[in-house]
């Protein structure tokens, strides 16, 4: 399977979170806890089972997700996958989301590297994006 950058951006949440997947419906190749490079995953996460869950009291403002199946999870949110496409050498990801507050549609731009990471981008002219690492039990 080839995969293809996403762009993931909840903006329901804490600014716009994305995340890359293959373009399917469950993105295998994503699935796993992500954060934000720059923090630590033990700060974030604690494993739960055969996963992670977000530690508690949950950190609101963590640049962080967790994809688990067709859902993705952020620290204020839950949406459900729908689709993800291809765009140029991003792709982007179309989700239905909902926190405490609101329900809407969200789409969101990522890209995949080849170090496992994967880079958010805030809209089609971010050409730097956000780098996301996958926390590991």
């Amino acid at each position: 399977m080839r995969l293809r950058t996403i762009r993931l951006c909840i903006p329901i949440l804490l600014g716009p979170v994305c995340a890359a997947t293959a373009a399917e419906a469950e993105p295998a190749a994503f699935q796993g806890a992500w954060l934000e490079q720059s923090l630590p995953c033990d700060g974030v996460y604690t494993a739960v089972g055969k996963g992670m869950s977000f530690k508690k009291p949950v950190n609101i403002f963590a640049p962080a997700f967790i994809v688990s199946g067709s859902r993705l999870r952020t620290p204020q949110a839950t949406c459900r996958i729908r689709s993800v496409r291809p765009m140029g050498d991003r792709e982007v990801m179309r989700l239905d989301c909902a926190n405490s507050v609101a329900t809407g549609d969200v789409a969101v731009q990522v890209s995949a590297s080849p170090d496992g990471t994967l880079r958010r981008f805030f809209n089609e002219d971010d050409k730097t994006g956000n780098v996301y690492r996958r926390c590991d039990r």
